[in-house]
């Protein structure tokens, strides 16, 4: 294991002179399932933008592999292992599941669509397209519209088209928001499952999940690490209740 696979190292953002993250500090080890955890507004995702690409810090780095990658374009993150969901669901409403998840297989492939070929034609990238639908649970309705399926489901599908690119790092921004407590607890044995082996940091609100998945837990706080630590510290830690998680969760 490696213990300077993710770096965040002092990042800073602000907007318009209004300080979101103020020194973010923390370190995900290779193969760990590491959560970000706080309030609202504390910037979770704005951490999460900053990790993906999406925005560049004020101030600070965001080193993965031992590469300085702040900034650094999506594309370019994912040919180098790194994915990302997104809190809101992300997926091709009018694609089918197939279509939805073989586009990103098709893409760490190197292929591009094309008007004169026919996409079906590749046997390994259907294989594995079909192996990630299965792996979901969404083989049943693979080829139904992405429109069409619950909303537990196009949660699940926009996880297999983070998957569908390889990726060694994977983020989750919270990933079983508006969910059921039935489709919660579905949702955490498939992350468990499809994430075995790789790299996990997931922003999450629902306590279970995180308990359930997480290795390590760090806890953003008006815009700073408050504490980092394994589950049975952060749960029992007091600075972490009174900023958090409130004596339920003692």
């Amino acid at each position: 294991m490696t213990a300077d696979y993710l770096e965040i190292k002092d990042i800073h953002k602000d907007y318009s002179g209004l300080l979101v993250l103020a020194g973010v500090d923390f370190t995900v080890k290779e193969k760990e399932r590491h959560a970000v955890i706080g309030p609202n507004g504390a910037g979770k995702t704005t951490l999460f933008n900053i990790i993906s690409g999406k925005f560049r810090p004020s101030s600070g780095a965001v080193r993965f592999k031992g590469r300085d990658v702040s900034g650094k374009p999506a594309d370019v993150l994912s040919r180098m292992g790194l994915a990302r969901s997104f809190q809101i669901t992300n997926v091709f409403q009018e694609l089918s599941v197939f279509d939805n998840i073989r586009s990103g297989v098709r893409s760490r492939h190197g292929l591009r669509y094309h008007f004169f070929r026919k996409p079906d034609n590749n046997g390994r990238i259907n294989a594995r397209t079909e192996a990630i639908a299965e792996e979901l649970g969404l083989k049943e309705v693979l080829h139904v519209p992405a429109s069409s399926l619950s909303y537990g489901q196009q949660r699940a599908l926009e996880i297999g088209i983070t998957l569908s690119t390889d990726p060694e790092l994977i983020l989750l921004d919270e990933p079983t928001a508006g969910m059921t407590r039935e489709e919660t607890a579905q949702a955490i044995r498939m992350i468990d499952r499809v994430t075995a082996g790789r790299t996990l940091v997931i922003i999450e609100h629902d306590m279970d999940v995180v308990f359930s998945l997480a290795d390590t837990i760090s806890v953003l706080h008006y815009g700073r690490i408050l504490v980092s630590g394994a589950p049975d510290e952060i749960r029992c830690d007091q600075r972490v209740k009174d900023a958090y998680l409130g004596e339920e969760h003692a």
